[in-house]
């Protein structure tokens, strides 16, 4: 270990996902993987080529960073779509690269199109349209200027897809609101495949809606979440087993988070233990210190709630989770050490951390767990 954590990444478990997704979905529609946010705390440079050497060949990100991130990780040129911000100046630089991106404003549709005349290559670009999640997206008025502007300039723009964004696919509370979404997407599509505009995929589903609703996978699903091992709620596992006899999760994870024990120290009774006084010694303790904090990852939310695995034990976080330390309750963990392994995501003889059980302690989603692993955290890949 060469920093005070380690994060390792199974590629068996990357290849069993990237397959359980291929049978669900079927041979015709293509998957594009969300890597943004890092991917999603796993690390762009590390995942990618997992996935790229699993045959993924179209990849998600949300800004331009991102994108030219994932294409200097790939051995060789594959689809990159950017969903979200491109600075106007890094516009030119996108359509050189080959990127695809979200037109979801007019202004980034004139800007890409003088970019691209300019350039004399095509802008390969997705209209987004604005179906009810308020968010991005080519509203009618803006859609049938855009229409206009396209068809005025077919040698510079390429269609590469129609989309729309989900609210909330994971949850059934937002069942009518998606209902209507859907309905009001293909209204727009159809204005635009009457305007002699053909994208060629047609997309709205993320992980959860390509569980949900089948018939939101189209030509192309853009899956995060699923792709590391995770579903996108308890709700979206059980609509997956409902119709099932096999009720195991087909997925699997494909991080673990490790530190180890940095010192050990003896408490006496009434001791209180770390900063404040949240926590004080009801009887002798042994406490043993760990070098992650909340400048890691580690949430503060956690403080006298997280668990990890030490010796084959769980273990009890007590005190306030520091910068860059936690203290950690070993009292009935035999022979703890410094240098012993300490697992903070992850399994340890026949227990197991799961992200979920930050999420449980802290009400954090396994989203923004994941999200926030460092990116400087040393990553190891095992098969």
């Amino acid at each position: 270990m060469k920093g005070n954590s380690t994060i390792t990444l199974n590629q068996s478990a990357v290849r069993n996902n990237v397959a359980f997704l291929r049978k669900k979905f079927g041979k015709n529609v293509t998957i594009s993987s969300v890597v943004k946010a890092n991917a999603y705390g796993h690390g762009i440079e590390h995942l990618v080529p997992m996935l790229e050497k699993e045959g993924i060949t179209h990849f998600s990100v949300f800004d331009f960073d991102e994108a030219v991130r994932v294409s200097k990780s790939l051995s060789s040129p594959q689809n990159i779509m950017i969903m979200g911000f491109i600075a106007d100046n890094n516009i030119r630089k996108a359509i050189n690269s080959g990127f695809e991106f979200y037109i979801f404003s007019l202004a980034r549709l004139n800007i890409a199109l003088e970019e691209a005349k300019e350039l004399n290559i095509k802008a390969k670009i997705h209209i987004e349209v604005e179906t009810g999640m308020n968010r991005t997206g080519l509203n009618l008025q803006q859609l049938k200027q855009a229409i206009t502007i396209i068809n005025n300039n077919t040698q510079h723009l390429e269609i590469m897809g129609f989309c729309t964004h989900l609210a909330g696919a994971e949850s059934i509370s937002n069942h009518l609101r998606i209902q209507r979404q859907l309905k009001w997407y293909y209204k727009l599509l159809k204005l635009v495949t009457d305007n002699n505009i053909t994208p060629k995929y047609k997309h709205v589903a993320n992980s959860a809606a390509s569980i949900v609703y089948p018939k939101t996978r189209m030509d192309l699903v853009r899956i995060g979440i699923m792709t590391y091992g995770f579903w996108s709620s308890a709700e979206t596992f059980i609509q997956y087993i409902s119709t099932r006899k096999d009720k195991t999760d087909p997925l699997k994870r494909i991080l673990d988070w490790k530190s180890q024990v940095m010192s050990i120290k003896d408490i006496l009774v009434g001791e209180f233990v770390g900063y404040g006084i949240s926590y004080q010694a009801q009887s002798p303790m042994k406490t043993a210190l760990v070098p992650i904090g909340y400048s890691n990852g580690y949430s503060r939310s956690l403080s006298n709630k997280g668990q990890v695995l030490i010796n084959g034990k769980r273990c009890n976080i007590i005190g306030v989770v520091n910068m860059n330390m936690i203290i950690v309750d070993v009292t009935n963990t035999n022979n703890v050490k410094e240098g012993d392994e300490v697992v903070i995501i992850g399994s340890q003889d026949d227990l197991e951390i799961k992200v979920k059980a930050f999420s449980d302690s802290s009400n954090q989603l396994n989203y923004e767990v994941l999200s926030h692993l460092p990116i400087d955290i040393e990553r190891i890949i095992t098969q």
